[in-house]
């Protein structure tokens, strides 16, 4: 399969300067200067050349064909908050059932006798029921990224080590990183992707630790 991408906005500016620049210059370009021997020798330096290839690593998240150990660390995470994320839940169910209640009460039919001192007790509970819901949820968001960095690290260094390791053993020199830097286009002969998840995963199962930062 061809993968192919629309040429960057940026990218047809520079094209269209250039163009504009090309249709300026004189029809019949000046005379050049004979190149000297050594002119004409750095010419003749010959390049090294090197082996390329494009990995889209947006697939390594994919939960059916992308690199199992995501999935597990992802599992991992989510099961360790999933009380955090309860105790939120039920706290905005009684927010909700207590403003509920506030309503009802405020917009009882004119001369329908209110406890005013029970509704205002209700409307104070509910202020601070939303405070500690937001600073609960503040100090669970950033537990969450803390931890989500601790776990996601090493599998990260892992992967990287890995890719190291896969390019080496065939010869390549260079891999672009398609899901980040956009081709104007790729032959399937020099995708990566599939053969490294499918090498990684047979190296490193969903269930295996990953490598501890030093």
């Amino acid at each position: 399969m061809i993968r192919n991408h629309f040429l960057p906005f940026s990218a047809l500016v520079v094209a269209a300067f250039a163009a504009s620049i090309s249709a300026q210059r004189p029809a019949t370009p000046p005379a050049q200067p004979t190149p000297t021997p050594a002119a004409a020798a750095a010419t003749s330096v010959v390049l090294p050349t090197s082996k390329m290839a494009v990995i889209y690593t947006d697939t390594f998240l994919d939960p059916k064909t992308g690199i199992a150990r995501f999935g597990s660390v992802v599992t991992k995470l989510n099961g360790e908050f999933q009380k955090t994320k309860d105790d939120l839940t039920g706290m905005q169910t009684r927010a909700t059932s207590l403003e509920a209640e506030i309503n009802k009460l405020r917009e009882a039919p004119e001369g329908t006798p209110i406890d005013q001192r029970s509704l205002q007790a209700k409307i104070d509970q509910l202020d601070q029921l939303k405070k500690d819901i937001q600073r609960k949820s503040e100090d669970a968001q950033a537990a969450y990224n803390r931890r989500r960095q601790e776990l996601f690290s090493p599998l990260q260094t892992d992967i990287g080590n890995a890719l190291e390791a896969f390019a080496k053993a065939r010869g390549i020199n260079v891999i672009i990183d398609a899901a980040q830097v956009p081709l104007l286009y790729a032959a399937d002969s020099i995708d990566i992707t599939r053969a490294f998840i499918a090498e990684f995963n047979s190296k490193n199962p969903a269930t295996a630790s990953a490598t501890p930062r030093e």
